[in-house]
């Protein structure tokens, strides 16, 4: 009796007890038109529709992680590769919203600029993406910091920190005056050589664009708890289908991919669930980015047609070509 109870519990924890290794599973592909309001737009009527893919991520059980494949589509990932070193989960998910967040402005912003319409894009600084374990930025600076000024220089690219920077020699300490969230902070770092072989000074930090982007008409999107770059493409297609343009042609369209200001599509992750996702949704084809993604994205469309692209005006080229459905199809 008492070894039967014990196998029991040392059963149940196995369906329970989280492991160090997280699970990416397939998510069903959602419509995006709920999600998406434009000024003076209205739901397109007809069949099709644009949709957008996610991954389901969570720490994957100890059953999980014994036997990964439980779940089709599924993949075992360790830590490293979902939160970044030097930074905790509560930042990672931070970092992951603002990028959600910037690109749906980046969405609105190209959809609208291939209709004609002017957009103000301002840079206003470098946010920093990630920060290297063990350098000075460590515990200072924090992913998701726009630093927007060095040493009292005004900072609004990288390419313009990479300038405020240069020059300087390692072991000297600089002022960051930094935005976090509604505060202004000015963080002081002494900086260390970036190899031993380099006199470079640098304080341990990657960052991207800080951008304010202005429409001239509203748009606004409600991706819920969805995080990330990635559903950016599907997002400025359904810019287009609110304002009246019949981009899917009545097919139901999938797509993913990380969209930038000059309209350029680019890599995303998770493409193996994403593909099972769109699969699963019944949809007629898939606007992936081109490359590795669509190579892997083919390996797992099962028949569904994939169709690679480098940018928004070749994405909706493509969709142009597709056969048009009507409702009585």
């Amino acid at each position: 009796m008492t070894a039967g109870l014990v196998l029991l519990v040392v059963v149940g924890a196995l369906f329970v007890v989280p492991s160090n290794e997280y699970i990416f599973l397939p998510d069903r592909a959602h419509p995006v038109g709920p999600l998406v309001f434009v000024a003076g737009g209205k739901d397109p009527a007809g069949p099709g529709g644009i949709y957008f893919v996610d991954v389901i991520v969570r720490k994957a059980t100890l059953l999980e992680r014994l036997f990964g494949g439980l779940h089709t589509g599924a993949d075992l990932e360790a830590p490293d590769n979902v939160v970044p070193p030097g930074i905790t989960n509560a930042q990672n998910d931070q970092l992951s919203f603002e990028e959600m967040r910037t690109s749906q402005q980046i969405a609105g912003a190209v959809a609208l600029r291939s209709l004609g319409y002017k957009v103000k894009a301002v840079g206003n600084g470098a946010r920093v993406d990630s920060i290297e374990p063990g350098l000075p930025a460590e515990g200072k600076l924090e992913p998701t910091d726009v630093i927007v000024a060095v040493d009292g220089k005004a900072v609004t690219s990288p390419i313009s920190l990479t300038k405020a920077m240069h020059g300087r020699p390692a072991g000297q300490t600089v002022r960051f005056t930094i935005h976090r969230g509604s505060k202004t902070l000015t963080v002081s770092i002494r900086t260390v050589a970036a190899s031993h072989t380099s006199k470079r000074a640098v304080v341990g930090i990657y960052v991207e664009q800080a951008e304010s982007i202005h429409l001239p008409i509203r748009v606004s999107i409600d991706a819920g708890n969805v995080g990330g770059p990635s559903a950016g493409l599907a997002f400025a297609l359904d810019v287009l289908e609110k304002l009246g343009h019949n981009v899917d042609h009545g097919n139901k369209i999938a797509a993913t991919g990380e969209i930038f200001l000059n309209g350029a599509v680019g890599p995303i992750g998770g493409i193996k669930q994403k593909t099972y996702g769109a699969r699963e949704a019944g949809v007629d084809a898939f606007l992936v980015p081109a490359g590795q993604n669509a190579t892997d994205a083919k390996r797992y469309a099962h028949g569904l047609r994939i169709i690679p692209v480098k940018s928004f005006q070749q994405a909706l080229h493509a969709l142009a070509t597709l056969p048009v459905k009507s409702s009585a199809a």
